[in-house]
C-alpha cells in the first residue's frame, strides 16, 4: 500500500525540525518565530503538492491537534502563575476580560457587518466571536522572557488563558443564531442558552480546581514515596491537563477554562520540585504547536488564501488593530498604566490556535452561508498575526523594558 505521506515529505519535515532545534537559541534573538517558520514550511509543502496529512482527514487532524495543543499550553502557562502575583496584578486582566473582551466582540461585529452589509448581522457576530480570543504563543518572548515587566507579562498570559474559554460559549451562541437566521435548523442546540452558558462558566472552573488539587496531592505523595520516575511525572501532568479538559466537557463545563484553572491550581498546590516537569510540558507543547502550525500552513492556509478578497484582508487588519487595541485602551482607563503599557497590552493580542479551532468546530457542526469567506477571514487574520506579532515580539519587548520599569506588586 502506498503511504499517504511520501518519504520525501517526512524527510523534509524532520530536517526542518532538526535545524530549528539546533539553532533555536539563536533564532530567539531574531524576528523569526517557530509558528512563522513552520507555517511557511507548511505553505511551501502545499505549493509543491507534498501532502502533510491525507486530504480527506485534513481538517479533522488540524482540529484534534490544535485542541490538544491548546489544552497543554493553557495548563503549562497557567501553572507558572503564582497566586500572590496574580492577585496583586488582577486589576489589569480582569478589566481586559470583563470590559475589553465584550467591547472587542461588539466592535468586531460592527466592522464585519460594515464590510459585508449583505450578510446577516449574526454572521458578523460569529466572525467577531471566533477572532476575539488571543494566543500568547505567537509572541512567546513576551510571556516567557524577563524583558517585559511582570505586571504586563502576567496580564497577557492570564487574559490569553481565560479568554479562550470565555469566548467559546459566545461562539456557539453566535453559530446557532447565524444558522437559524440562514433558515437551517440546529440539531445540537442547547434547550436553554442561559443555563448552557452558566454551566460552561461554573462547572469548568470547578472541575479545574478539583483536578488541579487532586493531581498536585497525588504527585506529591508519589514523589515522597519515590515511586515515580521524572519522565513519568511529566506524562502524568500531560494526562492531567487533558483529563481536566475532557472532564469538564463531560459534565457540561468549559474544557479550556478547566485546563487553565487546573494548571493554575496545580502549580500553586504542588510542593514537589517541578522544574523538570515544566521543561517536559514546555517541550511537549512546543512539539504540538510546531505540528499544528505546520499542518495549518499546509491544509488551511491555501484554502483561506484561495478565497481571500479585499473584504477579508480589511477585516483581518481591522481585527488585529483597531478592533483589539481600542477596547483594551478603554478597559484600562482609570488605571495608572502609561501610554506605552496600554499600547503594548492592546497590540499583543495575537490570533492563533483558538481561532483556528473555533472556526473548524463551527464549520463542522453548523450549516452556515459564506463558509469560504469565514475560513478566509480567520486564516488571513492568523497568518498576518503570525508574522506581525512574531516579528514585533522581541523589539517591542526590549522597547517596553527601557520605557517601563518593573513595578512592585499591587502598584497597578
Amino acid at each position: 500500500m502506498r503511504p499517504v505521506i511520501s518519504t520525501a515529505t517526512i524527510l523534509i519535515i524532520l530536517t526542518a525540525i532538526a535545524a530549528y532545534s539546533l539553532f533555536s537559541k539563536s533564532l530567539e534573538k531574531t524576528v523569526f518565530t517557530m509558528p512563522m517558520i513552520f507555517t511557511a514550511l507548511g505553505l511551501l509543502l502545499g505549493q509543491f503538492e507534498l501532502a502533510v496529512v491525507p486530504k480527506d482527514l485534513g481538517n479533522e487532524v488540524v482540529h484534534l491537534i490544535a485542541e490538544i495543543t491548546l489544552v497543554i499550553v493553557l495548563f503549562t502557562d497557567s501553572s507558572r502563575v503564582r497566586f500572590k502575583s496574580l492577585f496583586a496584578y488582577s486589576t489589569i486582566p480582569v478589566r481586559m476580560l470583563t470590559i475589553g473582551m465584550p467591547l472587542t466582540i461588539m466592535l468586531g461585529t460592527l466592522l464585519a457587518w460594515w464590510v459585508s452589509p449583505e450578510q446577516h448581522w449574526t454572521l458578523a457576530f460569529l466572525v467577531a466571536a471566533i477572532l476575539t480570543p488571543t494566543d500568547a504563543a505567537l509572541g512567546q518572548t513576551v510571556v516567557t522572557g524577563n524583558a517585559v515587566p511582570s505586571h504586563l507579562r502576567q496580564s497577557i498570559n492570564v487574559e490569553s488563558g481565560l479568554n479562550d474559554g470565555l469566548a467559546f460559549p459566545v461562539v456557539l451562541v453566535a453559530a446557532i443564531l447565524a444558522t437559524t437566521a440562514s433558515g437551517h435548523t440546529v440539531e445540537e442546540a442547547p434547550e436553554n442558552i442561559v443555563a448552557f452558558v452558566s454551566k460552561q462558566l461554573t462547572l469548568g472552573p470547578l472541575v479545574g480546581i478539583l483536578v488541579g488539587l487532586v493531581s498536585a496531592k497525588a504527585l506529591d505523595l508519589s514523589v515522597s514515596r519515590n515511586s515515580a520516575t521524572g519522565i513519568a511525572q511529566g506524562l502524568f501532568i500531560v494526562g492531567t491537563a487533558v483529563f481536566a479538559y475532557f472532564g469538564a466537557e463531560f459534565v457540561g463545563g468549559n474544557g479550556f477554562v478547566a485546563a487553565f484553572i487546573g494548571g493554575l491550581v496545580f502549580g500553586n498546590a504542588v510542593r514537589s520540585p517541578t522544574m523538570f516537569i515544566h521543561e517536559f510540558m514546555e517541550g511537549e507543547g512546543q512539539i504540538l504547536t510546531l505540528v499544528t502550525f505546520l499542518i495549518f500552513g499546509a491544509v488551511l492556509a491555501p484554502v483561506g488564501l484561495e478565497h481571500a478578497n479585499i473584504k477579508t484582508v480589511a477585516l483581518a487588519i481591522g481585527f488585529l488593530t483597531i478592533v483589539r487595541m481600542l477596547p483594551i485602551w478603554i478597559s484600562l482607563i482609570g488605571t495608572d498604566l502609561g501610554v506605552y503599557e496600554k499600547l503594548f497590552l492592546g497590540w499583543f493580542g495575537p490570533r492563533g490556535l483558538a481561532s483556528i479551532l473555533f472556526a473548524l468546530l463551527v464549520l463542522e457542526r453548523f450549516e452556515l452561508p459564506g463558509t469560504e469567506e469565514i475560513t478566509a477571514c480567520v486564516v488571513l487574520t492568523v497568518l498576518i498575526s503570525i508574522v506581525v506579532h512574531g516579528a514585533s515580539a522581541m523589539p517591542l519587548s526590549r522597547l517596553i523594558q527601557r520605557k517601563v520599569p518593573e513595578r512592585s506588586e499591587g502598584a497597578v
